[in-house]
């Protein structure tokens, strides 16, 4: 059993900390700072009481991210982190009256590792890679919703002075749309614009075929008719839907560059083999997927955990002669949002996915729930395989590279294949 127990309680620029023995008694409580030094301070406190140093020890934060858990992880800590609901519950055990300050906060977290410290999950040891593929599979998603995003409001800002712009461009996140939009903002200046220039600014953007018939076809769509704002009114919207144009460009910029980061440092990892081998898990998808699953082959010591973290295996409640099965809500998010996507290319590409989602529809299940079922069913297999390090080798075609792009929205799984 472990000798020294510690909580910290993080905030912006000072940590409060708290070390006590197995019996519970106090052994240091001191205020560090959020730097090098206070790192340095705590790892002298706890050589103090522990000749390993940080090496080992178990420590209880609220948080997962930060430079302060970096440094921990780096210096070989056990760190826990704890939900602060939990921790608000915990806080009730030793402070009935409901009293509350960050030195006992700090007491309570060593505390909870201390009584309870089965009953939590250490962060897992992934590898620098696997964080990295995290990291940028994260910000490649965030920067694919700001792109939609500011398409939502582009689209909705036309649609009240310049319909005639939406009926020529069915996709305002193209090239064409955004150096169009940037070079005629109304349809004042929709009106003068020559298909010469069109064609000029289209070469430039990168395109080769066809360029002359499709500068026609777009000043021709510009200039139908329609209701038109005030001409004041309607300059100042101009403005506006350059403002979105310059704001698409860079979004537009932010997803490229981040697919070929999160490309390249997925493809090396040693993992990637093998979620490729199955169906519908191509470059992007399967990166987002290894990232939240991480390589640390100790996590998930079963299917079910990973199913359950994934919240894709339902949640049974019961009491007395009341059962009840339900979606669950406590999940990794973005984690099962992949999870999710997967379900579509699978049930397009695979007959064997295929059969089941239809054999679950059959019994009732609703397009999302067969959709999670399907997904459950590939992760027990996706885990087994990276347990066995080997290949999926099922029955049918296997379709590498199937996903790359999607919506924001859940409910849509839009995605193009290469």
């Amino acid at each position: 059993m472990n000798e020294v127990w510690c909580g910290i309680d993080w905030s912006e620029g000072h940590h409060d900390i708290a070390v006590i023995d197995d019996r519970g008694a106090v052994l240091v409580t001191e205020r560090i700072s959020d730097d090098i030094a206070g790192v340095g301070r705590l790892t002298e406190l706890i050589l103090d009481h522990r000749s390993e140093g940080l090496n080992g020890l178990p420590i209880a934060i609220e948080t997962t991210q930060g430079l302060l858990v970096a440094a921990l992880r780096s210096a070989g800590a056990d760190v826990y982190a704890i939900n602060p609901l939990s921790v608000s519950r915990y806080r009730d055990r030793y402070s009935p009256s409901r009293a509350k300050s960050d030195t006992a906060d700090a007491l309570v977290l060593a505390n909870i590792l201390r009584t309870d410290c089965d009953n939590h999950r250490r962060l897992p040891r992934d590898s620098d890679q696997a964080q990295a593929i995290k990291v940028l599979a994260r910000a490649h998603q965030d920067a694919i919703w700001d792109r939609q995003q500011i398409t939502s409001k582009a689209r909705s800002l036309l649609r009240q002075y310049f319909p005639a712009f939406l009926d020529t461009f069915d996709d305002l996140t193209t090239m064409g749309a955004r150096t169009v939009l940037r070079l005629a903002p109304t349809p004042a200046a929709a009106a003068m614009l020559r298909p010469s220039t069109v064609a000029a600014a289209l070469r430039r953007g990168g395109r080769k075929r066809g360029v002359d018939v499709e500068a026609r076809r777009i000043v021709a769509g510009l200039r139908s008719p329609h209701l038109r704002q005030p001409s004041s009114v309607e300059d100042a919207m101009g403005r506006q839907a350059q403002a979105y144009a310059r704001a698409l460009a860079t979004a537009a910029d932010n997803v490229d560059s981040l697919e070929a980061a999160l490309t390249t440092e997925f493809t090396e990892h040693p993992d990637a083999p093998i979620l490729t081998s199955f169906p519908g898990l191509g470059t992007i998808l399967g990166a987002r997927i290894l990232g939240e699953m991480g390589d640390d082959r100790e996590r998930f010591t079963t299917a079910r955990g990973l199913k359950a973290y994934a919240g894709t295996a339902p949640v049974t409640r019961a009491s007395g002669t009341k059962t009840t099965v339900r979606f669950r809500l406590v999940r990794n998010k973005r984690l099962n949002h992949a999870a999710y996507l997967w379900a579509l290319p699978l049930i397009l590409h695979s007959t064997e996915a295929r059969a089941h989602y239809d054999r679950r529809r059959n019994k009732g299940d609703t397009h999302t729930a067969a959709s999670r079922n399907l997904a459950n069913r590939f992760l027990g297999m996706l885990h087994h395989c990276l347990d066995t390090r080997q290949l999926y080798d099922g029955p049918y075609p296997r379709f590498v590279d199937t996903v790359v792009d999607y919506a924001a929205d859940t409910s849509v799984a839009a995605y193009r294949v290469s």
